[in-house]
């Protein structure tokens, strides 16, 4: 069902980026086609002006008919029946292409009648460098005797850059659209990994199990022997084996009980906690584990109640604090302090262990995630302790973070009073 829905998310989307993204070049089109109207009829006003003004001073007035008529989409010409000078429609042009706003290069020519052809006139640039060696065919047009024809060169560029806004906002779409793409792959891809990991780890776990099972069965009963008890060795070699094969079954629920809870939310089953009470408890057990440590608690008070599902919190503190033990190369010093205050409690676990660095201390509560050093690879780990923390303490809407103290590590959950 999450995965048709996740599936039903994505092709939405991409179908409503598409969308966005050909309405937006329909958009840019459109746009492109009103400024090339636009520019034609601008052409058209400076050109009849131009036509005009070549008929004042003459005793013919302007014909009826318009004398302006579009050859091409750049190509112009202007059927002036009178004699002109080449400098007056120079000058005639430039003005009247200033005063309608056309800033880009235009080439001129004029048919003589003499050598029956067009004769270039001149190539006028907007940024006024002209090119000189600059020359264009401009072609003959039967029926007309005085004319003159307009060329605009650059008149695609020109109006592009007229579009800069239009078409900076459909380069951002296509960007958006690529990344989203690009993001829905990797989505993809990482599904599929985390799907084959999970799948792994479950097929793993449940195969040790059977095995494992018969393995403590066996060796329970072996211990129970005369003949094992009377012999000092055998007996211990077997409690070796029992103890073992515990530790290695509890490794394998801690893998389980995570890959059951990436498949599906755990409930928590809030209650009023005593924490103080919990942390005895939870000392008191650490405690028979490794005699050797030493743990101390500090707080305002002798009771600290909290909003929190007994069972979890009890593993996060036991996690914790099993952890501040097993990293240290010294005598373990830990110091659990809580200070609370009107609307949180601050609980500090403080060790005296090997410390993290700060280059590894963003990653210590992902999956799988183990520091390489000496010391972890003493310890025996999958990397799910800390992992399996955050995860309850998001649950729970408490803050966990971690910082390198002078001697060690200080791990930090802030509970707001009152609240799970």
């Amino acid at each position: 069902m999450k995965i048709n829905r996740l599936n039903s998310i994505i092709v939405l989307g991409l179908i409503a980026i598409i969308g966005i993204l050909i309405a937006q070049l329909l958009w840019t089109k459109q746009a492109f086609n009103l400024e090339e109207k636009k520019f034609s009829q601008k052409t058209h006003i400076a050109l009849l002006e131009v036509a005009k003004k070549l008929y004042e001073g003459t005793n013919r007035e302007l014909p009826a008919e318009n004398p302006v008529q579009k050859i091409s989409n750049d190509y112009y010409i202007v059927n002036i029946d009178n004699d002109f000078e080449p400098q007056i429609l120079d000058y005639y042009l430039k003005n009247e292409f200033e005063k309608v706003n056309i800033g880009t290069d235009y080439e001129y020519a004029m048919y003589n009648c003499q050598s029956d052809e067009m004769v270039y006139g001149n190539y006028v640039s907007a940024s006024k460098t002209a090119d000189k060696n600059h020359s264009v065919y401009f072609p003959k047009h039967k029926n007309l005797v005085y004319y003159f024809a307009v060329r605009f060169p650059n008149e695609t560029s020109y109006l592009f850059r007229s579009l800069k806004f239009w078409l900076a906002l459909s380069g951002g779409i296509i960007v958006i659209l690529l990344v989203y793409v690009f993001s829905i792959l990797t989505i993809m891809q990482q599904k599929k990994y985390s799907e084959l990991q999970r799948d792994f780890i479950n097929n793993m776990t449940h195969e040790f199990k059977t095995p494992l099972s018969s393995i403590l069965i066996a060796s329970n009963f072996l211990k129970q022997q005369n003949v094992i008890q009377a012999d000092e060795k055998l007996e211990k070699y077997t409690e070796i084996i029992i103890a073992q094969s515990k530790k290695l079954n509890a490794h394998i629920e801690t893998i389980l009980n995570s890959a059951k809870s990436d498949n599906g939310p755990l409930v928590l089953n809030k209650t009023t906690v005593d924490l103080m009470a919990l942390l005895r408890d939870v000392i008191e057990n650490i405690q028979l584990k490794y005699p050797q440590s030493h743990i101390k608690t500090e707080a305002p008070d002798s009771h600290v109640l909290l909003e929190a599902d007994a069972f979890h919190l009890t593993n996060i503190c036991y996690n914790l604090l099993d952890n501040a033990i097993k990293y240290c190369e010294k005598t373990p010093e830990i110091t659990v302090k809580i200070n609370q205050k009107s609307n949180q409690i601050k609980l500090d676990f403080i060790d005296n262990g090997i410390g993290i660095s700060n280059k590894n201390l963003p990653f210590i509560f992902d999956k799988f995630y183990r520091i390489s050093s000496i010391k972890s690879n003493e310890v025996n780990g999958f990397g799910l302790g800390l992992y399996y923390v955050k995860k309850i303490c998001t649950l729970h809407h408490w803050k966990i973070s971690a910082q390198s103290n002078t001697n060690g590590t200080t791990i930090t959950i802030l509970i707001p009073a009152h609240h799970g």
